[in-house]
């Protein structure tokens, strides 16, 4: 879906990562993960991340910490969608409009990230075998991919279904492990109990992730490291 040809887009990742200090993430396990580092991997970038001084770098050095596995980038709404959800809370409207709007939001982060670290805009993904055999990474328009009738089903209408749920469902659909990188790591109680539901209740994830994760065999997390240990 980019006009950009390759070499501007290996110009811009390589003008970033020229000015890469070391790893800036911390990492980790959630729920009954089982390790792998040959599946391909859907990576939910949060939309707060956006908010971040030089996120364009933060998001590269996540990338160089994921080194040469195959991965895909879903980037949440942010700010936009938040402003989406304000509006409703002024003057509700359909849910079915504003969950339209929600994930064409999503549309608009994925096509700024994309130029930005000088990625490929993709609206369907590779099969898992084929993801191995050609390690690419790209970021997923997601409003393209979910125009497809048999992407979209599973998937109910509303606020509870946010960026993580289709990131989930999109990892699940493909057969990708699932990476969810936010700005926070996940509350400690929900740690030590791996507990999905705690996570909901503390907004960590959507309430519908619980559902939409429920056959994925790995899931991870990521986030940024206090500003103190860079």
């Amino acid at each position: 879906m980019s006009s950009e040809s390759d070499g501007d887009r290996l110009s811009v990742a390589a003008s970033i990562s020229a000015t890469m200090p070391l790893c800036l993430w911390q990492f980790g396990p959630l729920g009954n993960t089982l390790p792998s580092c040959e599946r391909p991997l859907i990576v939910k970038y949060g939309g707060s991340l956006l908010n971040r001084n030089c996120w364009p770098l933060l998001m590269q050095n996540l990338l160089n910490a994921l080194e040469s596995r195959s991965l895909v980038i879903i980037v949440g709404g942010g700010a936009v969608v938040d402003g989406l959800r304000t509006i409703d809370q002024a003057a509700p409207q359909p849910i079915d409009t504003m969950h339209r709007l929600a994930i064409e939001a999503m549309g608009l982060t994925a096509a700024m990230v994309a130029q930005a670290v000088g990625l490929e805009l993709i609206d369907e993904l590779a099969t898992e075998l084929a993801a191995q055999r050609t390690p690419h990474r790209a970021v997923l328009h997601v409003p393209a991919w979910l125009a497809c009738e048999r992407h979209c089903l599973p998937l109910p209408v509303g606020w509870h279904v946010t960026s993580d749920s289709i990131a989930a469902h999109v990892a699940t659909v493909s057969g990708y492990d699932l990476l969810l990188a936010k700005s926070v790591p996940p509350p400690a109680h929900s740690l030590e109990s791996w507990r999905w539901d705690k996570m909901a209740d503390s907004d960590w994830v959507d309430p519908f992730f619980p559902t939409a994760a429920a056959t994925l065999q790995t899931i991870t997390w990521a986030a940024p490291l206090p500003l103190e240990q860079y």
